[in-house]
């Protein structure tokens, strides 16, 4: 079983409707690479088509997926996208890393009296985290398994 890999809650993600068919439970589960985690106001349907968008990194932070579980919290849902093609798996996969860091740019921004050098913060985030959203490591501690 694949993971998925945690968006940060600072980073704004769209989720948007995709003309597509639905896919069924099995053949999601089946078929599925993996995919992200993210917090979202709206509840969706397990097989919904969707595209995860991230407007902060610009207009082709859009990647294609399907809804594999949906959980309601205590504000809003927690959810999961799948993805089912390759190329759509590792640009989310790349996108999770530059969201990734610009969080933790934006924790030590806030907690320090001077703004962090981002490109030595983006070089210590990879030294030390980009392993972890490889595909070989999407069963690590920080991925949740597909389809609770």
């Amino acid at each position: 079983m694949r993971g998925y890999l945690p968006h940060p809650d600072d980073i704004p993600v769209e989720l948007a409707l995709r003309p597509s068919p639905s896919l069924f439970r099995q053949r999601l589960h089946t078929i599925s690479l993996g995919g992200i985690a993210c917090n979202h106001p709206r509840a969706y349907r397990r097989g919904m088509a969707v595209e995860m968008i991230i407007p902060s990194l610009g207009e082709s932070a859009r990647y294609p997926g399907y809804i594999a579980w949906c959980q309601k919290q205590q504000q809003g849902y927690r959810v999961g996208i799948a993805f089912i093609d390759e190329q759509a798996l590792f640009g989310a996969r790349m996108c999770e890393q530059i969201c990734q860091i610009q969080h933790l740019y934006q924790q030590q921004t806030l907690d320090e009296a001077t703004p962090p050098d981002l490109d030595a913060l983006a070089r210590q985030w990879v030294s030390l985290h980009a392993g972890e959203f490889s595909e070989a490591n999407l069963e690590a501690t920080h991925t949740r398994q597909i389809l609770i």
